[in-house]
């Protein structure tokens, strides 16, 4: 593990951007302004930055389909046909799986639920779920729904796992062990990758591990790790997961989301799925017969053709990531991050507020979250009006994520620095 030795000054902050060899890819965003200069940008877990390539490239979708009509699905630069395609290499290399374990589609929540027709299949024996307690809303929602609609209690059969008593985080001791004593009576495991409230990275591998050990399957929402942390879903032997990509991936408000199915399932035919046209085999897929033959890996859960025009900021952002890697991306995300909690540890120290993401820089992703005693609506009020973009999150919970991909170490510095004042005046 990496010790790290910080100042708090401005000139050492801007020391590391020298020599920060990710820096320049900020240039290659939009920022909003605030008095003729660029906010302090510490919202991209909840929406990323635009990519300066995105109008251009929506320029380019709107002139071909101007010019081809519906013949664009063949005649365009990138033909609507097969649109989807050229997303896979950059999402299977993002995640850690094969090309045909990955495709871009939907929205995060229909992925979510269609992949648990798939995959949750309870009988009176195995029928129960974990799940982190203090979920993301749409998670709880769909659990509870799944459950429902198998004529099972939610209150019965989902387990909300919650952190010990003056606790904020779950302990991966207590997970895996809330797993085995589910035993047999587990269908399966549905958490997070990265918790959005506190920024816990969950242990994947080892609960993806223990879940199987039980007889039960186990997915992820990893709206907050994609494009945040490293994964190797295949060979962590994950059996799905689904993600958006309008935070980390920076694909826009509502950009179109993705799933990971593993290859022994995605390959097997005899795994249910709801069927629709796009997820049909593509060489059978316009002879338009009844028969549903599903397309090989993830691509058979596609029910309808690519929405081209949700999927254009998904490629501009997609071409930076290939420019880069995320293990670099995590390389420099730890740092900024260990930085941002060098500079706000004075405050932590004298009581103003916790930081409730895990101390370990292993167990969080690109963020920090912090829990004031009071006044936390003042301090974020104050930021706002000096020009800092963060997240207001009930009770008393300012949300800050230093991304890798933009933020740089000043930005860093200058909010501490923000905050600093608030607090002194106050």
């Amino acid at each position: 593990m990496t010790t790290y030795t910080f100042e708090n000054n401005l000139e050492y902050a801007l020391s590391l951007d020298d020599v920060d060899i990710l820096h320049s890819f900020r240039e290659r965003f939009h920022f909003p302004q605030h008095d003729g200069n660029d906010v302090l940008y510490f919202c991209g877990n909840s929406l990323g930055l635009q990519p300066r390539s995105a109008s251009w490239l929506f320029q380019k979708e709107l002139a071909d389909w101007a010019k081809y009509g519906v013949e664009g699905h063949f005649q365009a630069e990138n033909p609507w046909m097969h649109y989807h395609h050229q997303f896979s290499t950059s999402l299977a290399r993002i995640v850690g799986a094969d090309t045909s374990e990955v495709v871009a589609m939907n929205t995060l929540t229909v992925n979510l639920h269609l992949l648990m027709i798939s995959f949750y299949r309870p009988t009176q024996q195995r029928y129960k779920i974990i799940m982190e307690a203090g979920a993301f809303p749409s998670d709880q929602y769909a659990m509870e729904t799944q459950v429902k609609m198998h004529g099972f209690d939610p209150n019965e059969a989902i387990i909300e796992l919650t952190p010990r008593d003056g606790e904020y985080c779950l302990r991966d001791e207590d997970i895996l062990q809330a797993i085995k004593d589910t035993g047999d009576q587990l269908a399966c495991v549905m958490m997070g990758g990265v918790n959005y409230y506190t920024g816990q990275l969950f242990d994947m591998p080892a609960i993806t591990k223990a879940a199987h050990e039980v007889g039960a399957l186990c997915g992820f929402d990893l709206a907050h790790a994609m494009g945040n942390v490293p994964m190797q879903l295949h060979d962590w032997d994950v059996d799905f997961a689904c993600w958006c990509s309008y935070k980390y991936l920076n694909s826009g408000p509502g950009g179109v989301a993705g799933i990971f199915v593993h290859e022994k399932h995605g390959n097997n035919p005899d795994t249910l799925r709801l069927a629709g046209w796009w997820g049909n085999d593509e060489s059978t897929r316009f002879k338009m017969k009844k028969g549903f033959i599903p397309a090989k890996g993830a691509a058979s859960w596609q029910m309808s053709n690519a929405p081209v025009f949700n999927m254009i900021a998904h490629k501009s952002s997609l071409d930076i990531f290939d420019k880069t890697s995320v293990a670099q991306l995590r390389e420099k995300s730890l740092k900024l991050t260990a930085y941002a909690e060098f500079l706000l540890q004075p405050l932590e120290a004298a009581g103003i507020f916790e930081i409730i993401t895990p101390k370990e820089p292993h167990r969080r992703g690109a963020q920090l979250s912090l829990l004031f005693k009071d006044k936390g609506r003042a301090a974020f009020d104050h930021l706002t009006a000096h020009g800092v973009v963060a997240d207001w999150r009930e009770p008393n919970v300012i949300r800050i994520a230093p991304v890798p991909m933009y933020n740089s170490f000043e930005d860093v510095y200058r909010f501490a620095d923000l905050l600093q004042q608030f607090l002194k005046g106050h």
